[in-house]
């Protein structure tokens, strides 16, 4: 009697390789990040998006209740059209021609002359240059206006030793000002990103380019400044975004000088006027949209130009 033998199973496939196993493996690790990033940016724009197509309607002469009526794009039409608006916006954006430039040239500088310095030497100064971004915006402000106060601010009394009469807080001075607080604010952060930048450029580089007879300002700018083109693309527009969302500093300089610095003195301030003062969230919530596509435009124009000039 011929015995049979047993026959042989194919082997099962496994759900999935090992390869997207460990792929799904590491794209978790960034869930908490998403499910943030949904909950308090994606959420809450969404909602924006709805409240700004909406109005609110008051009935009779304001004794009745309140009706929410669909409007549609009116509440944008009518942002199109606010000349106050898009004055503010205006403002901004010379205040940003200004003082982005001036931040990204004084934190380049201090970054090549801490990337020249001795490694001990620049740690020390890292971390005083540093301090100032640590400080809380409304903190930051509050400070530089006692320093401009004219009557115990030091600044004022150290110029009057040279016969100047200075007012930080008349209507020519007031963007000096918040500039001066911006840039004094901004420094650290930006010469700490562009010194990050320049420790990764290759010291075989500066070498070989000393031993070809180049000066170390022909180093700074023939090499450390093109390798660290990107860190700057990066904290421009950070700058950028920033400065257009001023808000902070023009509305604790609104406390001391309110005839120079009005309610819709920004867009920012235009956008908290409208909501908690006027009342009209509607409104305001669309201003918010039309803010919000006029910085990404402005971003995406800056990132393209800066990386053509780097291409």
């Amino acid at each position: 009697m011929s015995v049979r033998a047993p026959e042989s199973r194919p082997l099962s496939r496994p759900l999935m390789s090992w390869r997207t196993a460990q792929s799904l493996k590491g794209a978790s690790f960034t869930l908490p990040f998403l499910a943030g990033f949904t909950l308090f940016v994606i959420v809450p724009v969404l909602m924006g998006v709805r409240e700004s197509v909406y109005t609110t309607q008051s009935s009779g002469l304001g004794f009745g209740g309140q009706t929410v009526e669909f409007a549609g794009l009116r509440n944008f039409a009518t942002g199109l059209a606010d000349g106050a608006f898009w004055t503010g916006m205006f403002r901004v954006l010379l205040y940003a021609i200004v003082v982005v430039p001036l931040t990204q040239a004084l934190g380049l500088g201090l970054a090549l002359v801490l990337d020249a310095a001795r490694r001990r030497t620049a740690a020390r100064f890292r971390i005083a240059l540093l301090l100032p971004y640590m400080v809380p915006g409304i903190v930051a402000a509050m400070i530089w206006i006692y320093q401009y106060s004219p009557t115990v601010g030091p600044i004022t009394g150290f110029f009057a030793l040279f016969g100047l009469d200075v007012n930080f807080f008349a209507s020519s001075m007031v963007w000096v000002s918040m500039g001066n607080l911006a840039v004094w604010s901004a420094l650290g952060f930006t010469m700490l990103i562009l010194y990050g930048a320049l420790q990764s450029v290759p010291h075989e580089i500066f070498e070989a380019a000393r031993i070809d007879g180049a000066s170390e300002l022909r180093i700074a700018w023939s090499i450390k400044v093109p390798f660290v083109r990107g860190s700057l693309v990066l904290t421009s527009l950070l700058s950028i975004i920033g400065t257009l969302q001023l808000f902070d500093q023009p509305v604790l300089f609104r406390a001391v000088t309110p005839e120079t610095i009005t309610r819709d003195f920004t867009p920012a301030m235009m956008i908290y006027d409208q909501a908690f003062q006027v009342g009209n969230l509607n409104y305001a919530t669309a201003l918010s949209v039309i803010l919000a596509v006029v910085v990404g435009i402005a971003s995406a124009i800056i990132y393209r130009f800066m990386n053509k000039e780097e291409s």
